[in-house]
Order: C-alpha cells, then structure tokens, then sequence
C-alpha cells in the first residue's frame, strides 16, 4: 500500500511546479509537489512577466499582489535597450516603453519580478487551494502502469522514503529533467550555444542610470556581450554575460575558471565605470540553450517548463511558456479526473503545447542572436515576429478546437487578428455588470463558458439546456442580460459573429468552437460541440 495517494503528483516546486499545483487547486484537484531544494528560489531572477501570465495570475486572484511586490522592486513601463555600457552610447532602442502599444489587447500589463519574490506568492496561494508542497525532497523512482504512476520520494535531511500514488505525474523537474531521460525523450533544437553566468551585485549605478527609464539594458562592447537588470532604488541587480570579446570569433564560455576578481572586472566593463564602488553577491552559472522536447507526454506522464523545452532569456519569454503549459494542462487534467471528459483529452496537451513552445523558443532564439550574438545569424534562422504574436497569439490546432477552417494551419498571429476564431484566446473586451466594470477574460476560468450576443437568446436556452443534458457546468452570458451590457457596442465584432451569434470557450480562455449566427441554434448542437471538444466519445 502506497504512503500517500493524491490525484496529480508533481516532480518540481519551482516557478512551473509551483503554477502547475496552483491551477490545479484553482480547479478543485488536490496536488503534491517535491522539490529537492529547501526552499522557494533563492536567486533574484528578474523575469519578465507577460500579460498572457498576468491573465492567468488574475483568474486565480493573486495579480494585484504581483502588480504592488513588482512596483516595489522595479521601475514600471521601462525601455529594453542595447548600449555599449550603462554609463556610455547608446546603440539601439528594442522597446522603448514595456506597455506601449499593448494595453487594447488585455486588462493586464506586463511587468519584471524577481522570481525569488513570485514564487512565495504562487506557494501561498497553491497552498490556500489544497495543494501540498514538500521541499528538501527529492524523487527516487518511478514506475507507471495502465492507472496511474507510483513513485518513491525520500526527505533530503532525514533520508526517510515514502511511496506516492498518483493518477497523473507532472515533470516540472527543469533543464535537467532525470524523468525526461528516464523516459527516454530527445532534447530538439540549437544545443548549448553559450556557457553564461549572471553576475548579482551591489553598487550605486543611479548615476549612471541618468534618469533613464529602462528595463533590459543589453551590452555590447569588445569586453563581452550581455544585460542589466537594475532594481530600485538602484544599488542592485545583476549582469548576465553571454560570451567575451571579439564577436567573430568569441569566447562562449564564460564560466571556466571564473574568480571574484574576474566577475569585479566584467562588470565594470559593462558599467563603464570605475569609479562606482561595486560588491559581487553571489554568482550564477548556466547554459545557454534554445531546445523543444520531441514530446510532451508519454503515457500519465507530461512534461513542462524547463523539461519541455530550454530558450535563451532574450525576450523573457521561458517561465512565462512554462507558465502557460502548466495552465493548459491543468484544466484538462481536471476535467478527467472528474470525468468530465474522456481521457484522449489529454492527449491534446502535447498537440497544442509543443508547436506554440517550439515557436516561442525559437523566436527567443532569434532574438539572442540579434541583439547578442550576431555571429550565430544563419539563413534558416526564423524571423523575428511581433512580440503579441508570441504572448498571447499562439493558435492551437487539436480536438479541444473545433476549426471553422481545417486548412487554416496558422501557428499564431497578432491577437487583434483573432476575433474570436476557435483554437486562439477569446479576445478581451470591458463590458458593464451593474456599476462596475470587467474585461470578457474575468468570465472565464473554471468551466466552459457560452458568450451569446445581444440577440443570442436561442444559444443561451441551449447552452443551459445542452449542459443539464451532458451534466456538465457551463457558464452562459448574453450581452444586455443580467446587468451585463456593452457600451460600446463592440463584443459582435470582437468575436467575429453577428449579433445573434455565440462562442464557446474553454476554462483556459481559448476559444473551443463559434457560431456566427443564430441559425440552427439548439440544444442537441452545443451538446455535440460539448462532446466533441471534451474527448466524450464512445
């Protein structure tokens, strides 16, 4: 007999883990999650957090709190920029305000947090959900059968073992991933193209900040080639350092042989300034990677972040994918093991993931060798697209979809593009309920969702009564019904129908299945929607 049962155990308690047991608290499921570290990060990496995750954040109550522990630490709506040093020319602005441009396409905004502040937030709020988290703990074995995966778990300190019971595993076991090679999946992509490391220090560089507002400094001299993050009231951050020296023919690992004194002269190469006492804090050291797993599931097993896929920090687009995986899975898991919805659903995970991780590793990679490593430009190099594209227009192609189109085969696009079209996220729109007001995006979250127009009285009848007839929840809203109105009149266009109209939509905010009028609207039509997308076939 196994020491502990629990529906979904999952390898890695950090910033993939940790969402992976938060989402799915936020959906009723009970989670372990081990961690051989003692702790939440340790490292104040600044990540950048998208609005596709800030959303995410929101549906599970906790934005505002990553929005004020954000604006503690770091100056808000910041350039991302390349210069030669911070005190010296500047060579290009990438960004020149993090939010500019963005703010029509989500009630949420990008922001920078550290991730040794983030990740207490996601523990507390996972925990507040029932999930359980033991660090200092760290998997032994495991075995999988035809119900589900039994594992050993041993606590680091005592070297006590207990034996896990789970239905489903979630390796969110990093880079690095011992279940990823046990199960024998190949890492696909570029390699290791750099042995960095990231520099933490201290020291006033407000001067050499000269009142400029910046986010991501990118530096490039004959020294090295690298980025500042600065935290408020700037006397600390860190340098990431890429390679060293002439960039035809550069030193890619930084690493080897590395001293104090060493990182005191790197740094002050990239601050052009001697005179700024400085004070090395801790040093990180890492590779340098942009890689996708040829597969994200095998068996009741799946994997996430880092071990589903490794991308340079150019864009800061890696723990947001992880991010995004974890929320994508979650729901699915949920819903089978409530049986919902039939087990092949889960076989979409992979389906949808890995094309939009595959893309987004690669747009990251090209954006590395871009602003930071010209040498590696090569013809098949993929063009740089929109950074939208990449956060919020992804596309998923599966039967969790249904396509109006099956020859449309687009892998993302801009998400004003979008209105609506099954298999992208619902497109976000402030409507009126009572006094207040809320973005279409705080509708979804939990269950499945109907979004009828203004004179979609017929989709809505159904909805309730197709979900009564499958035994399912779905939330149904109409434009103008129930205090919720549209003052601007625009939902219609939005979503793509007409006024009659309704969307489906999933509880991860994707669109499942649209329906441009209100011909043909009945009950028996949802319900095959329903079961189509839920993998409830016989």
């Amino acid at each position: 007999m196994p020491d502990i049962e629990v529906p979904v155990l999952i390898v890695g308690g950090s910033l993939v883990g940790m969402s992976t047991a938060l989402f799915l608290g936020h959906h009723g499921i009970r989670s372990l999650a081990v961690e051989h570290h003692r702790g939440t990060a340790i490292h104040p990496r600044a990540a950048m957090i998208t609005q596709r995750t800030m959303e995410v954040l929101r549906t599970v109550g906790i934005e505002q709190i990553v929005m004020r522990k954000s604006d503690e630490q770091f100056v808000q709506d910041g350039a991302i920029m390349a210069l030669e040093t911070l005190a010296g020319k500047e060579l290009a602005w990438f960004i020149a305000n993090l939010n500019e441009g963005v703010r029509d396409v989500s009630p949420s905004l990008r922001l920078f947090i550290t991730q040794n502040l983030l990740e207490p937030l996601l523990k507390s709020r996972a925990q507040e959900l029932g999930a359980e988290l033991r660090f200092a703990t760290e998997m032994v074995s495991f075995e999988e059968d035809r119900e589900g995966v039994t594992a050993v778990i041993r606590e680091r300190d005592s070297g006590k073992t207990s034996t896990v019971r789970a239905r489903y595993m979630v390796a969110a076991d990093g880079s690095h991933s011992k279940i990823r090679e046990h199960l024998g999946i190949r890492m696909l992509g570029h390699g290791v193209f750099s042995k960095s490391i990231t520099i933490y220090f201290h020291g006033d560089v407000a001067p050499l900040m000269r009142g400029r507002s910046l986010s991501v400094m990118y530096v490039l001299n004959p020294v090295l080639s690298g980025f500042f993050r600065i935290e408020k009231p700037f006397n600390s951050g860190f340098l990431a350092v890429h390679w060293l020296g002439d960039p035809k023919n550069p030193v890619t690992d930084v690493s080897q042989g590395l001293t104090d004194e060493r990182c005191i002269e790197l740094l002050r190469a990239a601050l052009g300034d001697d005179n700024v006492p400085v004070a090395i804090d801790n040093v990180m050291h890492w590779d340098a990677t942009a890689d996708t797993a040829e597969h994200f599931q095998r068996g009741r097993i799946f994997l996430a972040g880092d071990a589903a896929h490794v991308m340079p920090p150019s864009g800061g687009f890696g723990g947001n994918t992880g991010v995004q995986d974890a929320h994508n899975l979650a729901w699915k898991l949920a819903f089978v093991l409530k049986e919902i919805a039939g087990p092949e659903l889960l076989l979409t995970y992979e389906r949808e993931r890995r094309p939009a991780a595959a893309f987004t590793v690669e747009q990251a990679y090209s954006r590395y060798v871009t602003r930071s490593a010209p040498y590696l430009r090569s013809e098949n190099m993929q063009g740089i697209e929109n950074d939208l594209n990449i956060e919020l227009g992804y596309v998923y192609h599966s039967t969790a979809a249904i396509p109006e189109d099956a020859s449309d085969a687009r892998a993302h696009e801009n998400p004003r593009e979008s209105k609506g079209r099954p298999g992208t996220r619902a497109p976000h729109l402030y409507l009126q309920r009572g006094a207040g007001q809320i973005s279409t995006l705080d509708l979804f979250g939990r269950n499945f969702v109907l979004l009828a127009g203004p004179e979609g009285n017929a989709w809505s009848e159904s909805a309730r009564a197709a979900a009564k007839q499958l035994g399912i929840d779905v939330d149904v809203h109409q434009i103008g019904a129930n205090g919720l109105t549209d003052s601007t009149g625009g939902f219609s266009a939005a979503y793509g129908i007409a006024n009659t109209g309704a969307v489906l939509v999933r509880p991860d905010g994707f669109v499942a299945w649209r329906v441009a009028t209100g011909e043909g609207a009945s009950p028996e039509r949802i319900a095959k929607a329903l079961t189509w997308v839920l993998s409830r076939r016989a």
